[in-house]
């Protein structure tokens, strides 16, 4: 086991390495001048000169990779080319409400995709299953963006259940924050249910076909105590892993969502950054973005052998 997390532990330094070097690199070839937008359309070339020393744009690229990682070491991001402001600070005003948007959506997710895959085996061939493969089928084919504007037009507008937009902190209040939540929640979670649905279905109506069930039936085990206790442990195996390759997804999947619904998340920071050139925003946010791959596929790696004691993690490879 300790030598297995060393390994992983070396391969995420790498991972992080290079994919640190794509986004200094990707970042330096968008199109427009950061310079100039930080200068403003009027500012004159010695202008344009002091601003690009005072961010370090007319060093060659060797030293400002070099800073770059000095200063993502030491927990400084710089400033944001836009307003001013320190990359750390934005970020620990907008990541939180990406979070608790991203750990609701998975919630509402695992529990509707479980829910309706064990639904969908228990009663194969009957409308039980219909309708759960129905659902899985719209939450795979219609886009977040499309579910976002119809459950804002009905739930919120015509219906008056939730609120349309707008945000409430979950520290300040929770019961309010999580229901302004609730339906950003349910349209960023259908795609993930959708598919830990489908999976889930599958991993079990393989699972009950095993001997080692027939066996627990032949001694007198009901069905339902036989789905729960075998079927439905092994297929958390296939849940583990696609909960922790969306996760990371879910972070920056919910630049949409939270458009749609007004959130002050990451999203929008990414995409004012991303719209004004902003360089230290948009290193920052990349690279948050592949830490939290990085972090969640290694903690998947060591559930494996939490939810199935039979995977011997230390003798993968």
């Amino acid at each position: 086991m300790g030598r297995y997390l060393l390994t992983r532990l070396w391969q995420s330094v790498v991972t992080l390495v290079l994919a640190s070097l794509v986004v200094f690199i990707g970042v330096r070839q968008l199109p427009g001048d950061p310079a100039l937008a930080m200068a403003g359309e009027e500012a004159t070339p010695e202008q344009l000169a002091a601003v690009r020393a005072d961010m370090g744009l007319d060093q060659p690229l060797v030293t400002q990779y070099l800073a770059f990682v000095r200063n993502t070491f030491s927990g400084d991001f710089g400033e944001s080319t836009r307003t001013g402001t320190p990359v750390t600070e934005l970020i620990a005003t907008t990541l939180p409400v990406t979070l608790w948007l991203s750990a609701y959506a998975i919630v509402v997710a695992i529990v509707i995709g479980i829910l309706f895959g064990v639904i969908a085996e228990r009663f194969r061939g009957r409308w039980p299953e219909w309708v759960a493969n129905a659902f899985a089928l719209v939450g795979l084919s219609v886009p977040n963006f499309w579910l976002g504007i119809l459950a804002i037009l009905y739930l919120a507008v015509t219906l008056g259940w939730f609120p349309a937009s707008g945000y409430v902190d979950v520290f300040s209040d929770p019961l309010r924050g999580l229901y302004y939540l609730t339906l950003p929640a349910l349209i960023l979670g259908t795609g993930l249910a959708a598919v830990i649905m489908r999976q889930t279905r599958a991993s079990m109506i393989e699972t009950m076909t095993t001997d080692y069930v027939r066996t627990a039936r032949a001694k007198g085990l009901g069905r339902g105590r036989v789905l729960v206790r075998y079927g439905l442990r092994n297929s958390l195996i296939v849940v583990v892993t696609i909960v922790g390759l969306q996760l990371g997804g879910l972070i920056s999947g919910a630049v949409v969502t939270e458009r749609i619904f007004a959130l002050p998340g990451f999203g929008k920071l990414t995409l004012d950054a991303v719209f004004t050139r902003d360089y230290p925003v948009i290193q920052a946010v990349v690279l948050i973005i592949t830490v939290s791959y990085i972090l969640i596929n290694l903690a998947v790696d060591i559930l494996y052998s939490v939810v199935n004691p039979k995977i011997r993690v230390g003798g993968a490879n």
